[in-house]
């Protein structure tokens, strides 16, 4: 058959530690491409061999050029993965011959499925375990909608695997003596089990094609050629995943894994078609991702969906200052780029990650994925004062490379909050602003917005005047006070007969009121409070707005302490979604944060996974990511929005109120 020659894309994807990053650079070496370890690839790993950013490289193989992308693996750092996929024509989806980590595939095979994004399974380290092929799909099919179907077996010899059978062509391939590939011998005692396994192909294969169906009812053994055009055709149409095996540190298995790319990854053209953009009309481009380097600025990387780009041209209305080819962390200067290929292009300040571009437009796709919420946050400052006017554009910067992260600003102190998937996820995100960004920051937990109400009501009298040559000052209120139902919030009305308090005066009077609640006698904004202003007295000439402000004011801060404040505490209701044999344990750790379990089902989208509902203080929040990963091998997350709030009475209210700043009680 005829290959395609544009250039094809390939997204590694994975849980952590499964051994992308090495089945990477064993490809490249493979296909005697640089490896990404002299490429400077890699250097975006922490401590723990985790990676944290994207990395990409490119290689020749039989005449084709191909990008791979190696995404991170860990749960916090999924977001660039999501950003890959959505621009590959395929997914390697990597993992180990582990079954009880099936769950942690669960979300990567749904959000592939619901994208109808073609995907290959690469089971890893075969060569270092004794686990059951077959067990081990079992677990894996558990997990994915699409049928999995084994294209090898392996070969073993005392326990060891030193080979693989095709299933389609039925040869077996194991290590030469040079280390490469190289054809050996079936042997007899392998004959029955590798023919139980072509059999099961072959019934997986006539589930979606029925002339394949009737020659198998007939026993007419398939053309080889026409079981790979059936399994080509399958995998573009995300009807099935073709199953690969080997080991990625030995080598084994890489020759037939990237023989199977050549063969079902579909073209360029395929993949366009998939997404529904058009195949005429002007250069396009794709964002998948986002970086701001010192001294060069802003660099868009970028797949070519249709037509030629060249530096210096023009994209989304703006000149391209620069374009270059990416192979780990080193980029060389190109002059040009095709419909298929991926590179990065300079100073394209209009288009954000996932933007479309053409000649003169930004186009802000709808089916884009966007973040979950965050669900870790710390308060930060600058370090040092000369950086305050640095800081928002740092973290504004920080954002656009990484949209799982996000700022907000507390709306009780103003203090900016950096948001993130994760205690790492915030970790690598802050050494970015220290060593990338040249702002380095002082972080600390998120303030929690308690807030307080009465539990009794009160008429009070409370008059302000003030002489000091002159026109003076002189307002006089009489207000009833009392408890609103919770979340009622704050009413004020006037209930002045007579023009004790003129018109004129009860806005100034109704503001001042409002300033007095800001900051109870438990140091907190007060709410669920009904104020009426009943009576008072005013001067002709002294009163003024000021005055009858300054009195509504003086009587909420007179008043207040003797209608028994309380404090109150946010409730949050959370969905944390979790694989299902660590829901226990996630229940124990709601329970012990002071947490109310509402139930747990199912989840709806995810198998193998529940969702577990319940209300949890927002104070008991700070570090609660860090014990839920720990607790469910770094795959649970949750969702979490405020629902109510509640008394906070004892000791612990005692606490929260002593750690309160003197200045601002």
């Amino acid at each position: 058959m005829k290959h395609p020659a544009s250039p094809r894309v390939v997204a590694l994807v994975g849980p952590q530690g499964v051994g992308k990053s090495t089945l990477l650079d064993s490809l490249l070496r493979f296909t005697k491409a640089e490896s990404m370890r002299a490429s400077g690839g890699g250097a975006a790993e922490g401590g723990h061999g985790m990676t944290f950013e994207m990395s990409v490289a490119g290689a020749d193989f039989l005449g084709e050029h191909w990008t791979f992308i190696d995404c991170p693996g860990a749960t916090e750092f999924s977001q660039d993965a999501r950003h890959a996929l959505m621009v590959c024509d395929a997914a390697l989806v990597v993992c180990d011959p582990a079954p009880e980590r099936a769950a942690a595939l669960a979300p990567l095979f749904t959000f592939l499925d619901a994208r109808r994004i073609p995907h290959l399974l690469f089971v890893n380290a075969l060569d270092a375990s004794v686990t059951s092929v077959r067990e081990l799909l079992e677990s894996l099919q558990g997990v994915s909608s699409r049928p999995l179907v084994m294209r090898e077996i392996p070969l073993r010899e005392g326990g060891q695997v030193v080979g693989v059978v095709d299933l389609v062509s039925e040869r077996a391939w194991g290590e030469g003596k040079d280390g490469k590939p190289a054809l050996i011998s079936l042997p007899e005692t392998e004959r029955p089990r590798e023919e139980a396994a072509r059999r099961q192909l072959l019934e997986r294969l006539a589930d979606l094609d029925d002339a394949l169906l009737e020659q198998l009812l007939e026993d007419v053994v398939p053309a080889p050629e026409a079981l790979y055009a059936q399994l080509e055709r399958a995998m573009r149409e995300d009807r099935l995943v073709p199953v690969f095996i080997g080991s990625a540190e030995r080598g084994l298995g890489l020759q037939r894994l990237l023989k199977g790319l050549r063969h079902e990854v579909p073209p360029v053209e395929e993949t366009r078609a998939r997404l529904g953009l058009a195949a005429d009309g002007t250069p396009l481009v794709q964002s998948f991702k986002t970086q701001h380097l010192p001294h060069t600025g802003k660099f868009s990387w970028v797949r070519v969906w249709r037509g030629e780009v060249a530096d210096g041209g023009t994209l989304a209305g703006g000149r391209i200052n620069g374009m270059f080819r990416i192979h780990g962390t080193r980029q060389t200067p190109a002059e040009s780029a095709r419909a298929g290929e991926v590179v990065a292009l300079g100073r394209l300040e209009a288009v954000r990650t996932g933007d479309l571009a053409d000649l003169e437009h930004v186009i802000h796709p709808t089916d884009w994925p966007h973040a979950p919420p965050p669900v870790h946050q710390v308060a930060v400052t600058a370090e040092k004062r000369s950086d305050d006017v640095k800081l928002p554009v740092a973290l504004t910067r920080l954002t656009e490379e990484d949209p799982g992260l996000s700022v907000d600003q507390e709306a009780d102190t103003q203090m900016l909050l950096l948001g993130g998937q994760g205690e790492m996820h915030l970790r690598e995100a802050l050494e970015r602003l220290r060593s990338r960004m040249r702002v380095p920051v002082v972080t600390r937990p998120p303030p929690v917005p308690y807030r307080e109400t009465i539990r009794h009501k009160s008429s009070h009298h409370a008059r302000f005047k003030r002489q000091s040559g002159g026109h003076g000052q002189f307002g006089d209120v009489v207000v009833d006070v009392g408890p609103l139902p919770r979340g009622e919030g704050f009413t004020f009305t006037s209930a002045v007969v007579g023009g004790a308090v003129p018109k004129q005066y009860v806005p100034a009077v109704e503001e001042g009121v409002k300033e007095g609640l800001r900051r109870g006698p438990l140091g907190f904004p007060v709410v669920d409070v009904a104020v009426t202003l009943t009576g008072g007295t005013y001067h002709s000439v002294d009163s003024s707005d000021q005055a009858f402000r300054t009195a509504g004011r003086l009587a909420m801060a007179e008043v207040l302490p003797k209608l028994e404040p309380v404090l109150l505490e946010p409730i949050l209701r959370m969905d944390i979604h979790v694989p299902r044999e660590a829901t226990s344990r996630a229940q124990r750790l709601v329970t012990g944060r002071r947490g109310q379990i509402l139930g747990f089902d199912a989840h709806p989208e995810l198998p193998g996974w529940d969702v577990l509902s319940a209300f949890i203080p927002q104070a008991e929040l700070q570090g609660f990511i860090i014990e839920l990963r720990s607790a469910s091998a770094g795959l649970a997350s949750y969702m979490a929005r405020y629902d109510h709030y509640t008394e906070l009475v004892g000791k612990q209210a005692e606490r929260v109120v002593s750690h309160q700043p003197v200045a601002e009680r």
